[in-house]
């Protein structure tokens, strides 16, 4: 989600550049170039709102659900108990791998859920790893693994255990 966005806002910002350079030269065109930048501001407060809603997004695994909640103005919150959880998988794109991000794929039980892939999660090894000893592991055992919380300076989502 968030990066075709950057992307398009990159390509939409260039787009308008190189069109107002073509237009500036020609007299009376004025209204043109400033339609264009227009257009530029839209595309740069559409990222922002994009990134803002992002940022905003949490996800929450105890040792009896996943809970996702995201929304800005109006809140969004998906559950599925960790009981219908069959199978899990990670994957990190060539971007993700170098910004730490990555794609976190949750298998249920029965219907198809909201959680089914939880997209750009940050250090998604190590969140994998914490909810599959969390689900898969030996209950009676102490967990070996513990994921900590993201440093402040990183993403939005946060990880409550």
């Amino acid at each position: 989600m968030l990066l075709p966005v950057l992307l398009q806002t990159v390509g939409i910002l260039l787009g308008v550049f190189l069109l107002s350079l073509l237009v500036s030269g020609v007299s009376g065109l004025w209204l043109v170039q400033s339609l264009l930048w227009y257009v530029a501001v839209g595309a740069l407060l559409r990222s922002a709102w994009k990134v803002l809603h992002w940022w905003h997004e949490v996800l929450i695994v105890t040792d009896k659900r996943f809970m996702i909640n995201s929304g800005i103005v109006q809140t969004k919150n998906s559950m599925m108990p960790i009981t219908k959880v069959t199978d899990m998988s990670f994957m990190r794109p060539f971007f993700g791998q170098i910004l730490g991000y990555g794609t976190l794929r949750v298998e249920s039980a029965g219907q198809k859920q909201d959680l089914e892939r939880i997209e750009y999660l940050p250090r998604p090894e190590e969140v994998f790893t914490a909810i599959s000893e969390l689900i898969f592991g030996d209950k009676k055992q102490p967990r070996s693994h513990m994921l900590q919380p993201p440093r402040a300076s990183r993403r939005g989502r946060r990880f409550v255990r």
